[in-house]
């Protein structure tokens, strides 16, 4: 039997997935800065030159592992909100918001997308990352909320920016309180105030 050889793209990919599986693992364990590109290439398997093969630097790893961690948590939002089956698509609005703070609280998010990301891509890369998965998710529950006469007619766009600029601050604000758990109530409680008052 045969066996088929895989492609220098396939190898590629592979090695490229198995480095951003050990950053984001040793980056959410231990932070950015405790975490050196030699212990990454030998926890994925390869070697530091098959890293800097894929990425220009650590930061560049660390980038891909967030957009990574972005895509799994718009994903799961994404899910949830559709698992919910609301009918009203403010009921939705409120869903996704709460399944953010959910998600945002896991402590891999916390560390790498909230706690790591601002300081170690600076707060312009962060915020587009953050834009770019969540913003057409977003923009489309808002549309459909005005086509269901839920929410005032009105560019979907800005208020897209204000409603994610509203969740990573409470997102910023459940992370750095002595008690998160109280944090993310109040919060919680805040953004349903915000979703009706559209």
């Amino acid at each position: 039997m045969e066996l088929k050889r895989r492609t220098q793209s396939e190898r590629s990919a592979a090695t490229r997935g198995a480095l951003v599986a050990a950053g984001r693992r040793l980056f959410a364990e231990r932070g950015y800065a405790a975490v050196g590109t030699p212990e990454v290439a030998a926890a994925a398997g390869v070697t530091r030159g098959a890293l800097y093969h894929q990425f220009a630097d650590k930061s560049d790893l660390f980038l891909a592992v967030y957009e990574q961690v972005e895509e799994d948590v718009t994903r799961r939002i994404g899910e949830i909100v559709a698992a919910a089956g609301a009918r009203d698509p403010l009921a939705a609005l409120t869903t996704g918001a709460e399944a953010f703070l959910d998600a945002v609280a896991d402590p891999e998010v916390h560390r790498i997308a909230l706690l790591e990301a601002p300081a170690v891509l600076g707060w312009d890369t962060w915020r587009a990352v953050g834009l770019k998965h969540g913003l057409g998710l977003t923009e489309a529950i808002l549309r459909a909320a005005m086509d269901a006469g839920r929410i005032t007619e009105q560019p979907t766009r800005p208020l897209a920016h204000v409603l994610l600029g509203a969740l990573d601050e409470a997102a910023l604000y459940v992370a750095r309180a002595e008690d998160p758990a109280v944090a993310r109530e109040e919060m919680r409680a805040a953004l349903t105030g915000i979703l009706r008052g559209l």
